[in-house]
C-alpha cells in the first residue's frame, strides 16, 4: 500500500507510513471496500444518535406509545376533573405532541432507511454490469519521482558568518603559539 501524503510504498498491515509517519488506516480501511455508513453519529448538540433501522423503529414505537399516553391522561384530566385537572389538563398536550412527534419522525426514518438498505441489497446482488474497475496498487507514473526539498541556497538566505571567528584576530601570540592578552589601546 502506499501512503496518501508522500507516496512511500509501505507493508500492507502497516499502520503508519515508513517515510513520514502518516496513519494508513484510512487507506487499509479503504482497501477493504466495506464503505457502509457508520450505525451511529454524533448530531449538532453532541449526542450520539443511530442510524440503525432497529434502533429507530424500537425509539419511535416507544416515544409515540409514551405520546398516546399523555394524550389519553390530559383527555382523562379533563373529563373527571381529578385533582383538579379541569384547570392543567393542557399541560399534558406539550409531552404528548412533542413524543408523538418524535415517535413518528423516528419511525418514518426508520421505514427509509429499511427501504434503502433493500434496494442497497438488490444493487449488490444484481449482475456486474456496472462494477467498478479494480484498484491499481501503485502511483501513477507522475507521482513516482522522487522531489529533492528546496535548498535553502535557492532562497537567497546564506548562513550568517559565527559571532566569534573574528575575536581571535585581536590576541597576540608569543612565539609558542599560545595566546596572549589582548593588545593595549592607546
Amino acid at each position: 500500500m502506499f501512503c496518501q501524503k508522500c507516496g512511500t510504498k509501505n507493508p500492507d498491515n502497516g499502520k503508519f507510513c515508513r517515510s513520514c509517519g502518516t496513519d494508513l488506516a484510512v487507506v487499509s480501511e479503504s482497501k477493504g471496500l466495506n464503505l457502509q455508513p457508520s450505525e451511529y453519529y454524533i448530531d449538532r448538540k453532541g449526542r450520539v444518535r443511530s442510524n440503525n433501522p432497529d434502533d429507530l423503529w424500537t425509539a419511535g414505537l416507544r416515544n409515540t406509545i409514551m405520546g398516546v399516553g399523555f394524550l389519553i391522561v390530559s383527555i382523562v384530566l379533563l373529563l373527571t376533573n381529578v385533582a383538579g385537572g379541569r384547570a392543567w389538563w393542557w399541560a399534558m398536550l406539550f409531552p404528548a405532541f412533542s413524543l408523538l412527534a418524535s415517535g413518528i419522525g423516528n419511525l418514518s426514518k426508520a421505514k427509509r432507511l429499511e427501504k434503502k438498505n433493500s434496494q442497497n441489497e438488490f444493487q449488490t446482488e444484481s449482475p456486474a454490469l456496472f462494477a467498478q474497475p479494480p484498484l491499481n496498487p501503485i502511483l501513477p507514473p507522475s507521482q513516482t519521482d522522487y522531489i529533492a526539498p528546496d535548498s535553502r541556497y535557492k532562497t537567497g538566505e546564506l548562513v550568517p558568518p559565527s559571532v566569534i571567528e573574528g575575536t581571535t584576530r585581536h590576541l597576540e601570540i608569543n612565539s609558542e603559539g599560545d595566546t596572549m592578552t589582548l593588545p593595549q589601546k592607546k
